[in-house]
């Protein structure tokens, strides 16, 4: 077993890059599977409630933790090089742009446009991850699954991994007792670009290249989103909406909103542009506010409670329904004093 750290009600502040400062009875770091076990073992003995988190990057603490907060630590890489590909094994632990630069710096690609992305390999897969035409989904080969009520580990195939936009059954099915504790990635070894349109005002398509690509995704979001080491948040606050075809026309008739196609013949719209073509004029509610430069990213300005942030983002959520008659859905988590919360409980509101 590792050596673990124990700390008594500390703040987790430095561990959530909201910032948010609340306490958890316990901090425990693990680095193996084994003592992941043990712990959520002696959890479930004496009934104390627990978490598992890795950066803490796409939640929101809403009041001091009652239990035991576990940062998975697990960590290491294992690269196979077939005819054609690349196959990586990693474990949950591993930070994700730590990976991205890696696989850059051997020479194998295809991770670029995820560059940046803060959290572990375990949220990249529960999250589904995404940016720039490119998911975690796209790149997935499968996903190791512990079960702390049996302490078996089992390997889900991508196919039944049930991803879609910033969701997978990790999410659901896999969320109470259970750990992602590594993922499959199988990258080819025929590397070709993919060019958002968000992308192609930076690219020259006859210069580009793995390295390039990097440097560009990188210095847009330094640019939009800002360094949670210096400016807490979690990233995007909302999920860009899905509505329907019809739901889009008549958007899109009185606005210009920035709108994708998705598979399955829904349009998903841009919530950043209707957030800002709203218009607010310096909102905030104490230290919580929308960041200039993207305003699907809300910010803890200095010392923001968990109360000023969920304020501020219930204001934008009904100013946005309203206005545009488009329902704002929370992206990241909400974690209340014994675990999860629904957002739906949260804000409730429903999308009609």
């Amino acid at each position: 077993m590792c050596k673990k750290k124990y700390f008594s009600n500390q703040s987790l502040k430095d561990l959530n890059t909201f910032a948010i400062d609340v306490t958890a009875k316990k901090v425990i770091f693990v680095k193996t599977i084994v003592s992941l076990i043990n712990i959520s073992k002696i959890c479930k003995l004496s009934n104390i409630p627990y978490i598992i988190l890795g950066e803490g990057s796409n939640i929101l603490f809403l009041e001091n933790y009652a239990g035991i907060v576990i940062i998975n630590r697990i960590r290491g890489i294992k690269i196979i090089e077939k005819k054609n590909t690349w196959l990586l094994h990693v474990f949950s632990g591993e930070k994700w742009h730590n990976l991205v630069k890696l696989t850059l710096n051997l020479g194998i690609f295809g991770l670029e446009n995820l560059a940046l992305i803060p959290g572990c390999i375990g949220s990249a897969a529960i999250q589904n991850i995404g940016a720039y035409g490119l998911e975690f989904k796209d790149i997935c080969q499968y996903v190791d699954v512990l079960c702390l009520k049996n302490n078996i580990t089992t390997r889900i195939n991508k196919k039944f991994c049930k991803f879609s936009y910033r969701n997978s059954i990790f999410k659901n099915q896999y969320n109470h007792e259970h750990a992602v504790i590594a993922v499959g990635i199988k990258l080819s070894k025929k590397w070709r670009p993919i060019i958002f349109s968000t992308l192609k005002k930076y690219i020259k398509q006859k210069n580009i290249t793995p390295y390039s690509m990097f440097n560009i995704v990188c210095k847009i979001r330094k640019k939009k989103i800002p360094d949670p080491k210096k400016t807490g948040n979690a990233g995007s606050f909302f999920k860009n909406p899905i509505i329907t075809k019809e739901k889009a026309q008549k958007l899109l008739k009185l606005y210009h909103v920035p709108n994708y196609p998705e598979i399955n013949g829904l349009i998903k719209i841009s919530a950043g542009w209707l957030i800002e073509h709203y218009k607010f004029k310096n909102l905030q509610v104490g230290d919580a506010g929308i960041h200039k430069k993207q305003k699907l990213v809300l910010i803890n300005k200095k010392n923001a409670t968990p109360q000023e942030i969920i304020k501020l983002a219930k204001i934008i959520h009904i100013c946005i329904l309203k206005k545009f008659n488009v329902f704002l859905e929370p992206e990241i988590d909400f974690i209340g004093s014994i675990g999860k919360v629904k957002s739906s409980d949260i804000f409730k509101l429903k999308n009609n």
